[in-house]
């Protein structure tokens, strides 16, 4: 069933926290209701519009560090391609930062 997608343990662990991010924050929700704010985003947002935002951010740095991983290894003359774990820690701190300050 799942043979069509490469499941890699980082990729895996992605969609995993990805999944634990939406029922947190349903069960959230549901506790105690969000109200507008605004953060350092352009808009007023709801917790959900921010980890929405976050998501879709955290979805691009993963693409980003993934598409540059050949060139980086030549810009910066490295052996191999850098790992992807560095890519999902930077892209759960920005989507930490979207959700708190946002």
């Amino acid at each position: 069933m799942w043979e069509w997608m490469a499941w890699t343990t980082p990729v895996a662990v992605f969609f995993a926290c990805i999944v634990l991010m939406l029922v947190g924050m349903t069960v959230w929700e549901i506790r105690s209701p969000t109200l507008l704010r605004k953060g350092f985003l352009p808009i007023a947002t709801t917790r959900g519009d921010r980890l929405f935002i976050g998501l879709l951010t955290a979805a691009y740095i993963n693409l980003a560090w993934v598409g540059l991983g050949e060139k980086m290894t030549q810009w910066f003359s490295l052996d191999a391609e850098p790992s992807v774990w560095i890519s999902f820690v930077l892209s759960m701190a920005v989507l930490a930062l979207v959700l708190r300050k946002g």
